[in-house]
């Protein structure tokens, strides 16, 4: 005997509600999407839901989920799905409920007081160091920890995140919201997300203000533990705009060990006495290369990233650790090249090994003080 309908309704409901969007990460019955349901007497359930957008490139992804989940359903002898398309209004109602009511501009939520996302802002003093390299290793490390993870890839003019996280899909919008691709579990945003082909970005100043601005504000995030930024090379308009911006930024310096390289990171570095952020720590990059003998060769100098820590450290009188040193691996650019961090590839390579001991210090989320008690009493008079 088949379930009550009622009941059997009540099980198609709670089915629905384990379905997130692929790309809100929320389920579909919070955000509206599920327009109707259906149950025949056959035990075929016919759902009606709204995408956000015509055309939306998950789709299948969707179809799939929702046939596992309400097959699943004793009773149920089959599933078809209607899609449809949210109206403007509904869209609307969407965005306001994804950002807590409010429709207006958006805010940058990593800016606000309780806000319990650590933000790390990745720096070098020149390129070559393999900035990028470490901040996608770093976000695939994080997130297969089971944080959630955001990388923004504020290198505007030489953006290539995208690739070595393997992002391959586009942003869509949602009304004046956009949601980023993601890929290996890492949330991800880009300029080259938005321009055709391989073309230039010949933007100036208040051009790429805007832009971060739009990254941080406009773009849906959701509820993130870590959001890391990889900064161009050097103290320039994105560096400032970041401490603008992202005050509570800490700044990761990346360097390899070759005076020359030191030197200029030390700068890179330094600008926190004007921004008064705070700098969490030197990754020093390209470290050695393991020879088949087992020995080191280091291709690069030593002593870059400990210099660069002291003089860091000595500069605005707090210490400032090395947190690690990733030794050369072909395999860190291969991993790049194929959209696979080495982290994910081969977890066990000594660059790998490196890279998840840094992301281990890292891994802390930071708690608001917001609606907690300090544990203060005014004093007797």
């Amino acid at each position: 005997m088949s379930a009550p309908v009622s009941t059997l309704s009540d099980a198609i409901q709670a089915a629905l509600a384990t379905v997130n969007d692929p790309e809100i990460r929320r389920p579909i019955t919070d955000l509206g999407m599920v327009r109707s349901t259906e149950i025949g007497e056959d035990g075929v359930v016919r759902v009606g839901l709204l995408l956000t957008v015509a055309g939306c490139p998950l789709k299948d992804k969707l179809r799939g989920d929702i046939t596992a989940a309400v097959g699943a359903v004793p009773g149920v002898s089959g599933v078809e799905i209607e899609f449809g398309v949210m109206s403007p209004e509904q869209r609307q109602e969407l965005q306001g409920k994804l950002r807590g009511g409010a429709t207006d501009e958006a805010v940058i939520p990593f800016a606000q007081p309780g806000s319990r996302t650590r933000v790390y802002a990745v720096a070098s003093g020149k390129g070559g160091v393999g900035k990028s390299s470490v901040t996608v290793n770093l976000a695939a490390a994080l997130a297969a920890r089971g944080l959630s993870v955001g990388v923004v890839d504020a290198d505007i003019y030489g953006h290539s995140v995208p690739r070595m996280l393997g992002a391959e899909g586009k942003p869509t919008r949602v009304e004046d919201m956009i949601m980023p691709p993601q890929a290996n579990g890492v949330k991800v945003i880009s300029i080259g997300m938005f321009t055709p082909g391989n073309a230039a970005v010949v933007w100036r100043g208040p051009m790429l203000h805007r832009a971060l601005q739009q990254f941080l504000g406009d773009v849906y995030w959701g509820e993130l533990d870590v959001l890391l930024l990889d900064l161009p090379p050097g103290t320039g308009d994105i560096a400032i705009s970041v401490a603008q911006l992202l005050p509570n930024a800490e700044i990761l310096v990346v360097t390899t060990p070759q005076a020359a390289a030191a030197e200029v990171a030390e700068r890179a570095g330094a600008i926190s006495l004007q921004t008064h952020q705070r700098i969490v720590g030197v990754i020093e990059n390209m470290s050695w290369l393991e020879l088949p003998d087992g020995s080191r060769m280091e291709v690069f100098g030593s002593g870059g990233g400990a210099a660069v820590a002291e003089s860091l450290s000595r500069t605005i009188g707090a210490q400032v650790p090395l947190l690690g040193q990733i030794p050369m691996d072909g395999r860190v650019r291969e991993g790049g090249d194929a959209g696979t961090p080495i982290v994910l590839a081969a977890p066990d390579a000594p660059a790998a090994k490196a890279l998840h001991q840094v992301a281990d210090r890292l891994a802390v989320r930071r708690e608001s003080l917001l609606g907690k008690s300090l544990g203060l009493k005014p004093a007797g008079r």
